[in-house]
């Protein structure tokens, strides 16, 4: 998705710290999903993309809270992820669950998900929000700053029946993230 695609983040918007975050991990990631978003607004002609995930979480590391993403290397989004220091984890009620089946089913290589579900990107220039993209939709949205990643080592499994989740031997990258705000809807 380009540049031209994103605009600025309206003044509906209200900062508040992590901690604030509501409702826990196992509801809003695993059941309620979230998108995924990374990319730059400044740099190579805006280039972006988005991602449905149900398997994270959220914790603390490094005496900083953080959220652990896994994105597998054949999502469009790896190479966003990869290469951009911000990371937005948007969350939608219910009404939206079309849309984040959508953003998961097609690939942002042959389709503009922004366009197909109706959703806006926004991006925000506060720092040290600065360049990051997320949906004028979303009730919530987790802005995140990269730290580390780690590759699964299938070699590693204690529990070899996580092995079935890998079929085609697609194995995630784990990107730790370090959570520098919440923005929420007021």
């Amino acid at each position: 998705m380009k540049q031209k695609d994103v605009i600025p983040a309206d003044t509906g918007w209200i900062n508040k710290a992590p901690a604030e975050f509501s409702g826990t991990p196992f509801q809003r990631i695993g059941s309620d999903w979230m998108l995924i978003t990374a990319g730059d607004v400044a740099k190579d002609k805006g280039n972006w993309n988005t991602m449905t995930a149900s398997w994270g979480g959220l914790g603390v590391l490094w005496a900083k809270y953080v959220a652990f993403l896994f994105i597998r290397p054949s999502r469009h989004t790896f190479e966003f992820a990869n290469n951009s220091s911000l990371i937005t984890l948007s969350f939608f009620g219910e009404s939206y669950r079309d849309t984040l089946n959508l953003c998961g089913m097609k690939s942002g290589r042959d389709t503009d998900k922004a366009a197909a579900t109706g959703l806006t990107p926004v991006v925000f220039n506060d720092e040290p929000f600065s360049g990051a993209i997320g949906f004028r939709e979303a009730s919530d949205i987790l802005i995140c700053r990269n730290l580390y990643t780690h590759d699964i080592d299938p070699g590693k499994f204690v529990d070899a029946s996580i092995e079935h989740h890998y079929k085609g031997k697609d194995y995630h990258r784990v990107f730790y993230a370090e959570l520098l705000g919440l923005k929420t809807r007021s």
